[in-house]
């Protein structure tokens, strides 16, 4: 996995990615942790891609979708990708965990929110177990909950979530 791919410069580098975001690095036991806490078994690529750095703002935020969302016609964006720990408000098991948006928001429980979006709090994405159990392949999707909680797909993996981020000027329109 991530064989071919820049990470070195995946994340950008700031004290509030550091303070909200990016966890110390993990072990395996924080992870069998982190896991029974969720009640899921994260993708490998998660648990792989973390290895380097565990949380953060990414430089590239926009991932292409197929379907408009309330954020734009064609893409998401995402503020950060949530660290495998509890430190962090924004970690998989911090306050700012799936449980809070489950619990809080009333965003519905099909898997794990691991990325928080720029509205602060009306979308969010998530690694969907709805079609493969708790053990299985999740696919990321966009939960939008300015449109009654609709669930739009954005990647099959992971893996190709990561590899399909863009930056901003991806979409910025010419003329």
């Amino acid at each position: 996995m991530f064989e071919d791919f820049d990470i070195e410069n995946f994340w950008e580098k700031s004290d509030y990615a550091d303070e909200e975001y990016t966890d110390n690095p993990f072990t395996a036991e924080k992870v069998a942790t982190v896991e029974q806490v969720l009640g899921y078994k994260l993708p490998g690529a998660y648990i792989q891609f973390m290895k380097f750095q565990n949380g953060g703002i990414p430089r590239k935020r926009n991932h292409r979708t197929s379907e408009a969302t309330s954020w734009s016609p064609d893409h998401v964006a995402i503020a950060g990708i949530y660290s495998i720990g509890s430190i962090r408000s924004s970690s998989l098991c911090g306050d700012l965990s799936s449980a809070f948006w489950i619990k809080e928001w009333g965003y519905p429980a099909i898997g794990v929110y691991f990325a928080d979006c720029p509205s602060a709090g009306h979308d969010m994405l998530a690694l969907d177990y709805s079609a493969c159990g708790p053990a299985g392949e999740p696919t990321v999707v966009h939960v939008d909950q300015e449109c009654g909680f609709k669930i739009t797909f954005v990647a099959r993996t992971f893996e190709s979530f990561i590899r399909g981020l863009e930056d901003d000027q991806a979409f910025e329109k010419e003329g």
